[in-house]
């Protein structure tokens, strides 16, 4: 081989080797920092410094909400600018950003990924609803956050006319019922009583009445108490790193958002809330 053919080969080798612009560049995939996976508002890279654009991404959120840390780092900002309240952690050549958020760490402390840091506040916001404005930097350039995040999401499409997916984990002895009463609906394909669509039915349906005290399932920390259209007013707990518990079509709820709760303890009643056909349990 000629000196030439090395060189061409040696500077082959490097550039194979140089991450190409915008991508992660010693960063690994980023956890959601919210529950919800609802992107708003995409990144725009402005094309100055000073130049408009979109400088990262809106993830749809409501007021109370918690924020996890996307990767291990360690926090170097938790204050306001401007304003707004903001938190920055580096994770070694790239950083993340958060507004508004109302913080729950110092600048100096170490996160793991998907640790609490703050609960997203409503106020102030660019967006016309609550919502996450999600950042990173390497240096001063900014990159789209959602090249991280990916599709890592926790959704998984499922074939009505197929066998039924395999239930979450739980079923080890790990959880306790949260109520009494007979299984009016188990986990599994079904047909919606009301769309009368064939779906996947996600989650065990408990038949008692409405105001029937709802235990935890196992001692845990709650991550959300929102009220949505289909699921009413719920309650979700997570009891270890990938398994949470939601409690749904609720009457009442009893805690709150960053509460630790033990097993079997009441944390709110039943009801009829939500797309519902009756008073039960979800």
């Amino acid at each position: 081989m000629t000196r030439r053919s090395i060189v061409l080969a040696t500077a082959l080798v490097l550039l194979l080797a140089t991450p190409p612009p915008g991508t992660a560049s010693g960063s690994g995939a980023w956890s959601w920092p919210l529950d919800r996976h609802d992107v708003g508002a995409r990144f725009d890279k402005p094309a100055t410094a000073y130049g408009p654009g979109h400088r990262g991404v809106d993830l749809a959120g409501s007021a109370g909400d918690v924020v996890r840390a996307v990767a291990a780092g360690r926090v170097t900002f938790a204050g306001k600018v401007a304003g707004v309240s903001v938190v920055t952690i580096d994770h070694g050549r790239e950083r993340s950003t958060y507004q508004p958020v109302a913080t729950r760490v110092k600048a100096g402390d170490a996160v793991r990924s998907g640790e609490v840091i703050g609960t997203l506040l409503a106020a102030p916001s660019h967006c016309s609803a609550a919502c996450l404005h999600l950042g990173r930097l390497a240096g001063a350039e900014y990159l789209d956050p959602l090249e991280l995040l990916g599709n890592a999401g926790q959704f998984e499409l499922i074939n009505p006319n197929g066998a039924p997916p395999t239930p979450p984990p739980g079923g080890d002895g790990s959880l306790a019922r949260p109520v009494g009463g007979p299984i009016t609906s188990p986990f599994g394909t079904r047909v919606h009583p009301i769309t009368g669509v064939r779906k996947l039915h996600d989650g065990t349906d408990f038949g008692v009445p409405c105001g029937t005290p709802v235990h935890a399932a196992s001692a845990g920390t709650v991550t959300g108490v929102p009220t949505t259209a289909a699921y009413g007013k719920r309650i979700i707990i997570r009891h270890r790193p990938g398994l949470e518990t939601s409690y749904n079509h609720l009457s009442s709820r009893s805690v709150s958002v960053g509460d630790h709760v033990s097993s079997g303890v009441v944390i709110g009643h039943s009801g009829n809330t939500g797309l519902s056909t009756g008073c039960h349990l979800h």
